[in-house]
This record gives C-alpha cells, structure tokens and sequence, in this order.
C-alpha cells in the first residue's frame, strides 16, 4: 500500500462495520468476506473489518482473513479506548483486537466533554488517559493506530479547549491518523472548513482524517470540505450505507474527489470498477440498488427526452458532467439499441471471452440481458449466470443436463422429529421428484429437505451423481431472496441469488419468478451447470498442460 502519486488521498471503508448498523442490513461472514475482497480489488487503501471480540462472527472474519490475506488493501480492527477504572494491559477487551492480528487498529475516543461526563460516567481527566493508555498499549505491541475522534465537531463547539487537547493526548501517544468524527451528521461544509483548519494550526503536522455522517444530507459535501481544508485520510461506505440516514457514501466521494478536485483516490482502471463495486455490495446486503445514485446509478447516464437524446449524441458533455465509463457505468438512451454494449465487452473481457462488437451473437447477448433486466435480473452479483448466457449465445453452452419436469410436497405434521424445520408445535418437511435427462436418459428422482428448494436440490443431485461424481463436491453456500415490487403482494416477482462451491472456489447465480420455487429453481439449475462447467474446464486445462 503506498500513495499512488503526489496528491495521495487515502480512502478508508467502513461499510463492513459502520455500514453494517444501517437498519435492516445484516452480513453473513460470507457476506462481509465477499465484499472485502471486491474492496480490495478496487483499491481501497484501509478496510474496516469489525470489531473482534463484540461478536463471535466478527472473530471469525478475521480469522479467515488471516488464513487468506487481502492482496492490496489493510484490514483494521476496531474497538473502543479501555473502560474506565482499567488499565489497558488488564481491559479484556482489547485482548481480542491483539488476537485478530491486524497491522492497523482504529481506536474510538470521546472528545465531547458531556458525552465524557453523562456517556462515560468518568472524569474528564480519566478520559485523556483512557486515551493515551489503550493507544500506548497499542503501539507498544507494534499495532499502527487510528484515532476517531467520536462527536468532535459537537465536542470542539462545546469546549474546543478539552476536545483539542483530547487530539494532542491520541497524536502524543502515538496515534498516525487523528479522524474528525461529524457523529451526530448535523454539521454544515463552513464548520467543516473551519474546524479543520484550527485543528491544523493547533496540531500542523497531525495527518487529519475525516468521518461524516448523512443526517443534514451533508456528508459527501462535508467530506469534500474536509479535504479541501487539509484532510488527506476519507472515510466512508459503499452506497452510503450507515445508521439513521447513513455515511459518507464513497461512490459519490471518490469521483468527486479524483475527476472533479484533482486528488489521487483510485488507479484509473480500479476507477472504472466503482459502478460495479457499488452494485455488487448492494446484492450482497440484499438490499435493492438506487437506480438514480449519483455516478454509479443505473440511471445516472440515462437519456429520455428527445432535446436531450439529439444533442447528446451529437456531444455527450451536452447533459453528462463525466464520461460514465470512467466509473464504469454507461450511456443508456432509453430507446437506443447501442446502451449497454461497451459493458457487455468489458463484462465478457474480464471472464476471458473476446467478442467482436460487430458479431451478431453480440448483439443477441445484449438484447438478451435487456430483456432479463427488464424482467428483473441483476448480474453484477451473478457472474456465473451471465457467463452462461453468454456462451449459450456463441454456441459454447454444454448444457450437461436437461429438467424436464419437477414437483415439490410440503407437509405440516405434529410430532415429526427434527432435524426438520419448526414452526409452533408443528414440524415441516418438503418431498421434491424431478426428471432429468442426461445423456440420453431419462431420470426420475426423489429426494426430501427441510424446505422446497433443500428438496429440490437433493433430488436434482440425486439424478446426476451417477453422471457426474464431482457433483459430490458441491454445496450451496448462500441463499438470498428479494422481492422486486412489493406492491403486488404475493404475486410479486422475486428475485433468487444462489451461491455454490466446489471447495475451492465460489460462484452465483440467478433467477427471477413470481413464483420463488421457480426462481430457485433456475437458480440451483445454472449453479450445478456452471460448477460441471468450470470441472471440465480444469480438466481441459490440465490436458493441454
């Protein structure tokens, strides 16, 4: 991790942790390693991982975390300063921060007096040392520390004094990045500016972070104003998300801050991967994309009215402040068979299919992924999917397996032992039979599961093993379900997102129903295709070889 040039700024994600308190958002581990991973590949410098020790998930990230290390990014850990009382050495609460092993540690602090006095129920004096006592402990077991300055801006209006002095006590001890904490979110740009700037002459050669949050709808601009003053560490989450109305939301930031204001964030090619990073983490939380975000929006670029359609072909700066492909996203004229076709090149460049943009298979595959999206498909977190509807395209789809035909039973009987599901006093249990044809041979199988889609699974498994053993090794390792319009009720259109493993690596697919067995259906159908896919191509691979 080094600064990119002589204008480094250095981007710092918390969706893992702070991102994580946004109401209705839960992360699996799986989650949360899926998205450090995608973070790390875009670029992003700091990844906040959790809190190790607050919940048995988050020392399990960690953990895996150490077994396989991120390739470019640095995963912090993070805590609270020692209790009141205590000493850091004996606060078993920063025994697990030690465990997880990070280089980097970011610790918060209270630099608010009344939340010191009324939170903490502690001196302000005791405060300063919690302070300098858990960083010097830190640092004394090679840990690099950044401070989060929690509530300053409400801190440094209420007692400046006290809260400047609680930045000295973190930079005296040790701290490397002291991070002004717009908690509550209620700040305005002109208190950012000037804030930051009596910081800096209190403390000049402080490196100063900022962390706002989107309570006044202010945090990107406020972040903005931070940088301006002298900030040179950014804060913030995929998509915004965060507690109450959330965090500075880095999709926004970070090409404000590269294409607008000159600061090196991102290499201009991880630049070009923020549309898809963002629309990645937003399958992953399970919660539905905004089509009309800033920059990475699948609306951001989108043309309807007819003066704006004509002078923007004409010359896209017309209507457009950026070219979309520098964020990765794309021009759309609503009714313009072009929209989508550079993404569909790019798509298929980046899973080793070369297209030619004049080939006709081309054009089917984008009119293809039109119509899936018009019915309520999303890619960016099905890769497998797509794939295969691109090879079904260009002829290259060896579709090992034909479903002809399923049925499912779902029974509610008392006294059934478990482990079958649970609901009240009574136990369920699913039955699926499925028809397969495969090589010419027609299979009937059965097979039960504690629920529909578990059956189905079983059964279709149950049909093919005697065909292809490796399906053995295959598993399900995530099941997600989103209704696509809640208005309709029950008859809503749901989207399914399945992801598999083979043991050694991971794929998902989709599919889209109103009726969710359907979509499961299709889903656990490409999942099983695409893992028989990616067998054949290991062993062509080690023939050749």
């Amino acid at each position: 991790m080094a600064a990119q040039s002589s204008n480094p700024l250095w981007l710092y994600d918390t969706t893992l942790r702070d991102g994580a308190q946004r109401e209705g958002l839960t992360l699996s581990i799986s989650d949360k390693l899926r998205i450090a991973r995608q973070l790390d590949q875009l670029g992003v410098p700091f990844i906040e991982g959790g809190w190790p020790g607050a919940n048995p998930k988050d020392v399990q990230f960690f953990w895996q975390l150490r077994e396989e290390p991120l390739t470019q990014a640095e995963v912090v850990a993070f805590c609270f300063t020692r209790r009141p009382g205590k000493t850091a050495a004996t606060d078993p609460m920063l025994q697990p921060i030690l465990a997880a092993g990070t280089r980097w540690v970011t610790i918060v602090g209270k630099t608010w007096d009344l939340q010191v006095t009324e939170g903490l129920k502690t001196s302000l004096d005791e405060n300063l040392e919690m302070i300098r006592d858990t960083i010097s402990y830190l640092r004394m077991h090679d840990r690099r520390v950044v401070y989060d300055a929690e509530h300053w801006f409400d801190g440094f209006k209420h007692n400046p004094t006290y809260a400047l002095e609680t930045l000295k006590t973190a930079y005296d001890a040790g701290a490397e990045w002291l991070t002004l904490c717009d908690t509550n979110g209620g700040s305005l740009p002109q208190d950012i500016d000037r804030v930051v700037h009596a910081v800096l002459d209190y403390l000049p050669a402080a490196p100063l972070g900022i962390h706002t949050h989107n309570d006044g709808e202010l945090a990107v601009a406020n972040a903005i104003a931070a940088v301006q003053a002298g900030a040179r560490m950014v804060q913030g989450t995929i998509n915004g998300y965060g507690e109450r109305c959330g965090n500075a939301n880095l999709c926004s930031l970070i090409p404000n801050l590269q294409l607008k204001l000159g600061y090196d964030c991102l290499a201009i090619a991880q630049l070009a991967n923020l549309t898809e990073t963002s629309r990645f983490v937003s399958e992953v939380v399970n919660l539905a994309p905004d089509d009309h975000a800033a920059f990475v929006g699948l609306s951001a670029f989108a043309h309807k009215g007819g003066l704006h359609v004509s002078a923007v072909e004409r010359n896209p700066i017309t209507y457009e402040h950026i070219q979309p492909e520098l964020v990765g996203n794309s021009r759309r004229i609503v009714i313009s068979e072009q929209a989508g076709m550079s993404n569909v090149l790019a798509k298929a460049r980046s899973l080793g299919i070369e297209l030619d943009k004049h080939d006709p298979a081309c054009r089917q595959i984008l009119e293809r992924l039109k119509n899936l999206e018009h019915e309520g498909y999303q890619f960016e977190a099905a890769e497998a999917s797509f794939e295969l509807l691109m090879r079904e395209a260009l002829g290259q789809r060896l579709q090992p397996f034909e479903v002809k035909g399923f049925q499912v039973h779902y029974d509610m009987l008392p006294g059934i032992p478990l482990p079958v599901c649970a609901v009240g006093d009574w136990r369920s249990q699913s039955l699926a039979t499925i028809k397969v044809r495969v090589n010419g041979h027609n299979i009937l199988e059965a097979a039960e599961g504690n629920g529909p889609v578990s059956a189905l699974d079983a059964a279709l498994r149950k049909a093919l093993v005697n065909f292809y053993p490796e399906i053995r090794a295959f598993s399900l390792t995530d099941y997600k379900v989103r209704i696509l319009d809640g208005a309709a009720g029950t008859s809503a259109n749901t989207r399914v997102l399945i992801e598999s493993s083979d043991g050694y690596q991971r794929w998902r697919t989709v599919g889209v129903s109103c009726n969710i067995l359907e979509a499961s259906y299709q889903a656990v159908v490409e999942g099983l295709e695409y893992g028989l896919f990616l067998q054949r191509q290991a062993k062509t691979a080690l023939t050749v070889s």
